[in-house]
């Protein structure tokens, strides 16, 4: 098996579900792929290692609970979550802890996901850039507002990533980082504690 730190979200949950690797086994490959390259990267915007670590241990010890179940995921720091700071990108909002996770992180979390994180976004998912460069060539861009998530996908420093739609600043990202970024229908997720 290659390293853990490079496996998609399919089969990871599909490993996890197999019992062949552990969420926690997971969530520290992922953790220590971050340590190495988030100098050159800068997708994060906010990590708990142990919040992220004792989640991969529950996942562990508890039944299957859904189709996600200990697969670790980022979420874009427009999305509200009650373990870690939401900032929206912007400074006047650095160290806000909202009471509650976004409805979609939430619906995720309940098929079993491991919130390892929150990824760089531009201030309020509109214009202005956060510090996250391509992987690939630190010299270029990741794209929009989700180049965070885009570029710590890309980058294997985790399997799956929430993003917005705003401007193209979804699908950009992904595409600029060569990964695949899914637009679903309007309305379809829940946008109850994302910035929009």
């Amino acid at each position: 098996m290659r390293p853990l730190h490079e496996l998609g979200a399919v089969e990871a949950a599909q490993a996890i579900a197999a019992g062949r690797i552990t969420s926690e086994a997971l969530v520290r490959a992922c953790l220590e792929r971050i340590a190495e390259r988030e100098p050159s990267v800068q997708a994060w915007a906010a990590l708990d290692h142990d919040v992220a670590l004792a989640a991969a241990r529950a996942r562990d010890r508890a039944s299957p609970s859904g189709p996600l179940h200990g697969v670790p995921i980022a979420a874009k720091d427009i999305m509200d979550t009650a373990a870690l700071p939401t900032a929206y990108g912007s400074p006047i909002y650095a160290g806000h802890r909202p009471v509650r996770d976004a409805a979609c992180l939430a619906l995720a979390q309940s098929a079993g996901a491991v919130l390892l994180g929150k990824t760089v976004t531009t201030e309020f998912a509109t214009v202005f850039p956060g510090a996250t460069r391509h992987p690939l060539d630190p010299a270029r861009t990741a794209g929009g507002s989700s180049s965070g998530s885009a570029a710590a996908v890309a980058d294997g420093m985790v399997p799956l990533a929430t993003g917005t739609q705003t401007a193209g600043s979804g699908i950009r990202p992904a595409a600029y980082c060569g990964i695949v970024g899914y637009k679903p229908t309007f309305g379809f997720i829940p946008r109850a504690g994302t910035w929009m």
